[in-house]
């Protein structure tokens, strides 16, 4: 096994106490997956060993845990991290009995050696199954019931039976965890390549409930007749559609824009997530306030959800707040929410002109791009009556305004033509509201091309305040 991180833990303590790789390291190495992340034990201090390490390498070192007595070393330009802990029950045999599956139950002597494999983890790699080392492993850290549906949609693996049953019995104990660990975890899910299959075991597990409740809340809400699901399977399909568009954005808007979309999503948002794997939570929560908001004609058929929109940006920040998200996830997964039916209201105004656009991409900056994206697939997701007309009409317009959309940033950042108080000066006017309506003006007039110097705006304004 090598890699950097282990290279530099070899050099620096070598000759000193005795370590193990294990975990995800060891794990990794077998599926021929690479790894910047390294768990160590040692059989003696892991802070001296931690700063031994921390010194040769010329990073920081830290204690990560009291409790448990871990430390961290981040390597050189954060290109690595060592995890350094002392032995667990006092043997190796008994550290590697207190892990939660079997794949991370195996060690290997950081000297180098055979891998150390006493509950078959290696066997259930190979086999493709996800193993609990014993059901105490739930009971001593009830998070380990969520890592179970991160590992299984992360590394394509199937539980079994016994596991998924200690889980599930397990489950309600995920309210004694802290939310920020909750939420490490469910954001690897929902990152994941088989984050619906992550979702559906969640269920099994009666996860969900807990620490999604409002995707639960949305089972059996009927929609009307342009949806053929409920308002849970729609949200599931909408998330569905959007990992296909962050796959091969191509195969829906054309090679043309597939590449610049590709790139944008792939962009760092916060928490550690790219603005796709933000999309995929604005996906599942874009619709949480429609049990709320749910209306009936007067023979029972379903009407629809107005303000559910709106609605739903507070309880799509209400949710991320429970799970003490970053203050960026919060706002911009509840814009995506706020403004997932902007796109399609376009629809009924084309052919758009370009103010129309300016008036789009205004209305919904700084998601611009995202939530046209989000209503791209919440309009795939909806085949109920005239759907394949609907849809049609939607990705026509989308094709029109997701170029603007990609460089409006860009437009937004120049310089105005006129400042506010050059131009309050030209027309003797005061600072105030009705001036900052006539900076927009310009700015909506400019991006359609009606002006493209100061004078022009200067003359423009006359001409819209006289």
């Amino acid at each position: 096994m090598s890699a950097p991180a282990l290279d530099a833990a070899r050099a620096a303590l070598a000759g000193g106490e005795l370590a193990w790789v294990v975990g995800g390291a060891v794990r990794d190495a077998l599926l021929g997956r690479a790894t910047a992340d390294v768990d160590l034990v040692v059989a003696g201090d892991a802070r001296s060993a931690a700063r031994t390490l921390a010194r040769d390498a010329g990073g920081p070192a830290f204690e990560l845990s009291g409790e448990f007595g871990a430390w961290r070393v981040i390597g050189p330009e954060r290109r690595w991290q060592v995890d350094i802990a002392p032995l667990q029950g006092g043997s190796l045999d008994e550290d590697l009995a207190r892990r939660d599956f079997t794949i991370n139950a195996m060690a290997e002597p950081l000297a180098g050696g055979d891998v150390v494999d006493p509950h078959g983890g290696a066997r259930d790699l190979a086999a493709r199954r996800l193993r609990m080392v014993s059901p105490a492993s739930f009971d001593d850290d009830p998070l380990r019931t969520l890592r179970l549906a991160r590992f299984a949609s992360e590394l394509d693996l199937e539980p079994d039976p016994d596991t998924v049953a200690a889980a599930a019995q397990r489950a309600p104990r995920i309210a004694e965890v802290a939310a920020e660990r909750v939420f490490a975890e469910l954001k690897r899910v929902v990152a994941a390549d088989r984050v619906l299959d992550g979702l559906a075991l969640m269920d099994r597990l009666r996860l969900t409930e807990h620490v999604l409740p409002e995707i639960t809340a949305l089972r059996g809400v009927e929609q009307n007749r342009y949806h053929h699901l409920d308002v849970h399977d729609h949200t599931l399909e909408v998330l569905a559609e959007t990992v296909a568009l962050e796959r091969d954005p191509g195969a829906v808007l054309g090679e043309e824009l597939a590449g610049p979309i590709r790139a944008y999503l792939a962009q760092p948002l916060s928490d550690e997530l790219t603005r796709g794997v933000a999309l995929r939570f604005g996906a599942l929560l874009h619709d949480v306030a429609k049990p709320e908001t749910q209306t009936r004609h007067e023979d029972g058929s379903i009407l629809g959800f107005p303000g559910h929109a709106d609605l739903g940006a507070e309880r799509a920040r209400a949710a991320l707040t429970r799970l003490r998200t970053s203050e960026r996830l919060r706002a911009h997964v509840a814009l995506l929410a706020r403004h997932h039916l902007g796109l399609g209201y376009l629809v009924h105004q084309a052919p758009l002109d370009r103010r129309a656009i300016h008036q789009y991409l205004v209305k919904t900056s700084p998601v611009e791009v995202d939530v046209s994206l989000l209503s791209i697939a919440d309009r795939l997701a909806t085949r109920g009556r005239k759907a394949d007309e609907a849809i049609a009409k939607h990705l026509e317009i989308a094709r029109v305004v997701l170029p603007e959309a990609l460089a409006y940033a860009d437009f937004a950042a120049q310089p105005p033509l006129v400042r506010g108080d050059e131009l309050a000066r030209a027309l003797g006017i005061r600072p105030g509201p009705a001036l900052g309506t006539l900076l927009a003006q310009l700015e909506e007039a400019r991006f359609a091309g009606e002006i493209t110097t100061p004078d022009e705006a200067i003359e423009l304004a006359r001409r819209l305040v006289g």
